[in-house]
């Protein structure tokens, strides 16, 4: 599973890329998690944390379960295959993203990172991320 390590490759390499869909960050109570007992099984993503299970889910279907959560965001995935021993992507983007406002919740996953930044941020994050290519 070798990514790319090299900082500068992966900048020029980024290809960021929108995902369809609005997401919500949520942690159900247990309550809420016994009635819907595959609801994990629904989410892009889960974090077991001391609070409580996180899920990233359709902000559509967050709102149908009354699941309480905070703004709508958009995920922008980047397309290069960072190795998990890259060293400063993360960095470089969300310190590019918070020079201009905007919040970057990034997810690693084995391939890809994905940063999540709020809806109505979208295109002007997108724009960003495309102009580090160098």
């Amino acid at each position: 599973m070798n990514g790319v390590t090299d900082l500068q490759q992966l900048l020029k390499s980024l290809a960021p890329r929108l995902l369809s869909g609005e997401w919500a960050f949520c942690t159900p109570t247990p309550a809420q998690l016994d009635a819907t007992p595959r609801l994990a099984d629904e989410a892009l993503s889960t974090f077991r944390e001391s609070e409580g299970l996180s899920l990233l889910l359709p902000i559509e279907r967050a709102t149908e379960l009354e699941l309480s959560f905070d703004g709508s965001f958009t995920g922008i995935t980047l397309d290069v295959h960072s190795s998990l021993h890259a060293i400063g992507l993360t960095a470089v983007v969300a310190t590019r993203l918070g020079e201009s406002g905007i919040s970057a919740n990034v997810i690693a996953a084995a391939f890809h990172d994905h940063v999540f930044v709020q809806t109505a941020d979208a295109a002007r994050a997108l724009d960003i991320l495309n102009s580090l290519h160098g």
